[in-house]
């Protein structure tokens, strides 16, 4: 089983080949659980002011890459805070 940094890893080498389980559970890692889970989307609460969430969608099994970088940068973020 992969660990949480090694999966980091993964995710920042290729955001295009995500499998969605894998990002919705780093997700609830390090953001706990989603405000909103509906069918395809799950919204995350930030604790920084702003645009304070983070939206994640399953597209057929798979995250999308740009959302892929958004948890990445906010996972980036909340660790410098």
């Amino acid at each position: 089983m992969e660990t949480v940094p090694e999966i980091l890893r993964r995710l920042r080498a290729n955001p295009k080949g995500v499998r969605f389980a894998d990002l919705a559970g780093i997700c609830d890692r390090f953001f706990g659980e989603p405000r909103q889970q509906g069918s395809s989307h799950r919204v995350y609460r930030m604790p920084w002011p702003g645009d304070p969430r983070v939206n994640i969608q399953n597209d057929r099994g798979m995250a999308k890459a740009y959302q892929v970088r958004q948890v990445i940068r906010a996972i980036e973020r909340l660790e410098g805070m």
